[in-house]
């Protein structure tokens, strides 16, 4: 068994049949956003680790492959971004607007409250890219010296949120238009909030995903530049 465990294409495997068991846990459910197959997943491969005693390098190792996946998965996020090119660029100004007071409320958020808090710069650094999709995070955690790995947990925590309390607060102000439904959704909380789209119609999807793309390309020119103001 120990042999097993410490195999080299163990932590793969392990990961693999957490997602799958994860989502068909989601789809079987209704698809509830606090049971998000990332999230689930993560949490089921953390306890597996723990209990089984695999370190965390170890297991690093054993799932490379997956790293080496995020530099196409990151590309493949403009295709969205082409596919709605037409309906963005008619409404572009709102488009544009959408994008950089959100962003301005994410970034003034982020650094208001941690700077108060007495944060130290490691955990601010950290915690700015939580609005951003994972592959882009990571990417631009790395770059300005953010702790990847508690930022890949803040991001999908910040996903978790936004896609559960968002369509509360959507349906609370009256938003119906599947267009702005989301945009707001994938802004706020990126791919998991693209999911929760999903289930309200195609047009929130794409518009969704497409929102996604455009805030994380936003937040990798901005966020180095906010990371050496305010550290």
């Amino acid at each position: 068994m120990n042999a097993v465990v410490h195999a080299p294409g163990f932590g793969l495997a392990l990961t693999l049949a957490a997602y799958l068991g994860a989502d068909a846990l989601h789809r079987r459910l209704g698809r509830p956003a606090l049971l998000a197959p990332v999230l689930v997943a993560m949490v089921a491969v953390a306890l597996a680790l723990e209990v089984l005693g695999i370190g965390y390098d170890e297991y690093l190792a054993s799932v490379s492959v997956l790293t080496l996946l995020l530099g196409p998965a990151t590309v493949a996020l403009a295709l969205p971004l082409l596919r709605s090119g037409r309906a963005l660029l008619a409404d572009r100004l709102a488009v544009l607007v959408t994008l950089l007071v959100t962003g301005a409320v994410s970034v003034t958020v982020t650094v208001a409250s941690l700077v108060a808090l007495g944060a130290p710069d490691e955990l601010l650094l950290t915690a700015l890219p939580r609005s951003v999709t994972t592959p882009v995070a990571l990417t631009v955690g790395a770059a300005i010296g953010a702790n990847t790995t508690l930022a890949v947990v803040l991001t999908l925590v910040s996903g978790v949120l936004g896609a559960t309390v968002g369509p509360w607060v959507l349906d609370r102000v009256r938003v119906e238009d599947g267009r702005a439904r989301g945009f707001a959704l994938g802004v706020v909380s990126h791919g998991i909030g693209t999911s929760r789209a999903l289930a309200h119609s195609h047009v929130a999807g794409g518009w969704s995903s497409a929102a996604m793309v455009l805030n994380a390309l936003l937040m990798t020119l901005v966020l180095p530049v906010v990371a050496r103001w305010f550290t």
